[in-house]
């Protein structure tokens, strides 16, 4: 059962353990998920005239062929940049450059878009550690998405991708959070979710 009085801390303790899973993967699991979820990717967005995406990190499924792939989709793709301080999410256009920037990470260069500039996008990937059948994801914590969604379209189609074992039954949730309407695993690709949280 979740305890819906203090979601904040049950996030904590659950990441610890999924950020742990995820460092113990081997790299020929990460290589296979992140074809499978390229692939899924490229289906389910494949009428989208603007991407607003992320670049995952070595650990999170994807890492190797996204954003790479979205090249495919025809589409304009942008991208987020962490500023070197605060916690609010500036974009850029990705072009086929990186650079590695703030918590090494990787964003791409260019010119600065702004905090607004992902209202231009019909459909959004956000990153997540797991989802729950809600569509609620849990993040790592810092709450750059939950600011950045903000700026979001109220009819863009979010969308996560996890590994299998990271979609959850439930997860705890605060007033902020932004469900997503389908997420993308390794071995079920595209699902389409009902985010009607009860």
């Amino acid at each position: 059962m979740i305890d819906h009085y203090e979601p904040a801390i049950a996030k904590d303790a659950l990441r610890e353990g999924l950020l742990s899973r995820r460092r113990a993967r081997s790299t020929a699991q990460r290589v296979a998920a992140a074809e499978a979820v390229a692939a899924a990717l490229l289906e389910g967005l494949r009428d989208v005239r603007t991407l607003a995406a992320f670049v995952p990190d070595p650990s999170e499924p994807g890492c190797g062929r996204l954003p790479a792939s979205y090249a495919e989709l025809g589409a304009r793709v942008l991208l987020p940049v962490i500023p070197d301080e605060g916690r609010i999410l500036d974009w850029a256009v990705y072009t086929g450059e990186l650079e590695h920037g703030r918590f090494g990470l990787s964003h791409p260069v260019g010119p600065r878009l702004g905090p607004t500039a992902i209202a231009e996008a019909d459909a959004i990937v956000v990153p997540a550690l797991a989802v729950d059948r809600f569509g609620i994801r849990l993040g790592r914590g810092g709450g750059y998405y939950d600011r950045a969604l903000v700026h979001a379209r109220p009819d863009a189609v979010l969308v996560t991708v996890v590994f299998d074992n990271e979609r959850v039954d439930e997860l705890p949730r605060e007033i902020h959070d932004r469900p997503v309407r389908a997420v993308v695993t390794p071995s079920r690709g595209w699902e389409e979710l009902h985010p009607h949280v009860g």
